[in-house]
């Protein structure tokens, strides 16, 4: 027996087709069959990886008593937040207001009307820990619904209106300019842990977005402070367990300061994100672990996530509900696989302790030292891998989402182009196409797909603006126009359909709709926001669009960016990417291209791609083969390049040694 989600293009829906709960996927039918029975509707909001969404599938939607008093008293709504971010963002909304809090899962009772008047998190099928079960709140909203209506909607009246009136554009805020960012750039150095690397204390997240940004501080504005923070905190992951020691990838997040302990899913758009920041500070200043850990990220990509025709979502917290089951060793089990002498050997190198650095005598594996003897180091991760593959593994969702993939297509094809590596360019262009043929639907984007098929959400504000950026790089790495048209398009249809036309510079994160409210939130978290990645697509259009459209798209990235200056004054950590993009507005922006002879061995073209700042547009090719490279052409026979700062041109040079960035 299946319910109605069987046939779902989201596996974390599917993971719910087989609960006794009637489950129905967010749908106009779903809010008319409340409204038809009188009663509400009960919101169920998680992801694949998620650890306590699979616990309370197991505990409380499987039990058959909890589920036949949701199916009596609800229409219930089981929703993926990474399919449907926007319902996501308004309940969250609604839960943070209600309750102060937020996570997932995330369970929400709202009237046939979509208005929310009662939401949590976790429940317990019967009482816990000082939580009440979850059939006790089912009994008491069924009660409060049926004996006290104009109560309920009251309160639901109530925090509609809260979540309307919240809804509003960031106001202008400072200018943005090189005390701002300056600011910025210090307030995140202030933050830093110099003991164990990275940002804040525990849980300790990745810094994606922010490392980006310091980078950029180094590069564009000479902060060495900078670029040693970003050297510390990326070698502090690399070397903790929140990095994969023998597969590559970064897991979401270490629950403690020390980044020794992950939360163990791996999410792709934590490893987009990652990648692109090893392999820039390997560009930039040549660090073998950085480049190691940019090839073996990519490594983990392509074996673990690529799907054929894109990467998958995510590698689940949990293997057979055990958090860590599949990553973790004792030292008996290393010296079972590698024998005494390299058992004793790997539990030092890998800081396997005999008490465990994680749950009932396991430890996670840390290399926090390069070991001498490298062949040896080499023997035995291949064997411990080996080994591993023969454990249970973490289920995988296949859900491909258009963003996330945007994100990983631009850090594959900068990689590749920076460290030398065509074979990454290939596979971002296979990703590219594939998303292409498949995502564009009628005229629009879509947000996912499964197994080749195309699901119904539309795309986001951070799907087109992540997707423009990945093919307007493309254009940059392989000089094939299509990949400039098909982002000029598609960054067209994004301003036109995601821009408040009362707040120049604004935009909301889902098309328009049938929510209770439209969603924006123009803060960068976990991956960076829509409206962030939207102005970073904008200003690198602004370089490689014809000049009536080039200006009209730099104007609306600086109308953009001034929506950012609050953010980036009041709360510059949850403002890294939008950092990035304002560092490199500032430096011009920068733009080389290199004018190459017919028979060109491409060397100066890859010289200007590794030393070329972050955010910096290049192409290459023959004379008048692009818009950057009309009426420009060699030098006396040899490749030239040509850098601008915005419409200010150097003359053209021969080697990369007499080009000036700063």
């Amino acid at each position: 027996m299946t319910n109605l989600l069987a046939n779902s293009s989201s596996p974390y829906l599917r993971q719910h087709a087989e609960n006794p709960v009637h489950w129905r996927e967010w749908s106009d039918e779903a809010f008319d069959e409340a409204r038809e029975r009188d009663v509400p509707v009960l919101l169920s909001v998680g992801y694949a990886a998620c650890h306590w969404c699979h616990v309370m599938a197991h505990e409380t939607f499987d039990d058959p008593a909890v589920a036949a008093q949701m199916n009596a008293g609800y229409v219930c709504v089981k929703v993926d937040r990474e399919e449907r971010p926007d319902i996501d963002a308004v309940y969250m909304a609604a839960m943070m207001a209600m309750t102060g809090q937020g996570g997932w899962p995330m369970t929400c009772f709202l009237t046939p009307d979509g208005e929310p008047f009662y939401c949590g998190t976790y429940y317990p099928p019967e009482p816990r820990g000082g939580m009440p079960g979850f059939g006790q709140i089912l009994a008491a909203i069924t009660s409060t619904w049926q004996e006290r209506r104009g109560e309920v909607h009251d309160v639901a009246a109530d925090v509609t209106a809260h979540l309307r009136t919240n809804a509003g554009a960031v106001p202008p805020g400072p200018g943005i300019d090189g005390r701002l960012l300056a600011s910025a750039v210090a307030a995140v150095l202030a933050d830093e842990d110099h003991a164990a690397g990275g940002f804040g204390g525990a849980p300790k997240f990745p810094p994606s977005a922010a490392l980006e940004g310091l980078l950029r501080a180094n590069e564009l504005g000479g902060d060495q402070n900078a670029l040693a923070a970003t050297q510390r905190a990326c070698e502090a992951m690399a070397r903790g367990g929140i990095y994969d020691q023998l597969a590559g990838g970064f897991a979401r997040y270490a629950v403690d300061a020390g980044w020794v302990v992950p939360h163990f899913e791996k999410m792709l758009y934590d490893n987009a994100l990652l990648l692109r920041a090893y392999a820039h500070l390997a560009r930039r200043t040549g660090d073998p672990l950085a480049t190691r850990v940019a090839a073996e990220t990519i490594g983990f990509l392509n074996e673990s996530l690529w799907t054929g025709r894109g990467y998958a979502s995510s590698l689940d917290a949990d293997t057979d509900g055990v958090e860590g089951l599949t990553y973790v060793w004792t030292r008996a089990q290393l010296n079972e696989v590698l024998g005494a002498d390299d058992g004793a050997w790997a539990a030092e190198v890998f800081t396997v302790t005999a008490q465990g650095t994680f749950e009932d005598g396991a430890s996670t594996l840390q290399l926090r030292h390069d070991p001498a003897d490298t062949d040896r180091l080499a023997s035995v991760r291949a064997r411990l891998l080996a080994a591993r593959a023969g454990r249970p593994q973490p289920t995988r969702d296949d859900k491909v989402v258009l963003a996330w993939n945007g994100l990983t297509i631009t850090a594959l094809a900068e990689a590749g182009a920076t460290l030398g590596e065509p074979a990454w360019i290939e596979r971002a262009v296979e990703c590219a196409d594939a998303l292409w043929e498949l995502h564009r639907v009628d005229g629009g984007l879509r947000r996912v797909s499964l197994g080749g098929s195309v699901g119904a959400p539309p795309a986001a504000l951070d799907d087109h603006a992540a997707f423009v950026t990945a093919l307007l790089t493309l254009h940059q790495v392989t000089g094939e126009l299509r990949w400039r048209d098909n982002a000029l398009t598609l960054l067209d249809e994004a301003i036109d359909g995601f821009a408040d036309p009362d707040a120049p510079g604004a935009y909301f994160d889902a098309p328009a709709g049938t929510l209770i409210t439209r969603p924006r939130d123009p803060v960068d978290g976990a991956t960076p926001a829509g409206a962030s990645l939207l102005a970073e697509a904008l200003l690198t259009a602004s370089l490689l669009a014809a000049d009536d459209e080039a200006a009209r798209y730099a104007d609306l990235c600086d109308q953009s960016l001034t929506r950012s200056g609050l953010i980036l004054e009041k709360m510059p950590r949850s403002a890294g990417h939008w950092l990035a993009v304002a560092l490199a507005r500032l430096s011009g922006p920068l733009q080389v291209a290199v004018a190459q002879t017919a028979d060109s061995d491409g060397a100066l073209a890859a010289a200007v791609r590794r030393a070329a700042p972050g955010g910096t547009v290049v192409v290459a090719g023959t004379r008048d083969s692009l818009p950057l490279l009309l009426d420009r052409g060699p030098v006396d026979g040899a490749d030239a390049a040509y850098l601008c700062r915005g419409s200010v041109c150097d003359l053209p040079v021969t080697s990369v040694g007499e080009l000036t960035f700063g």
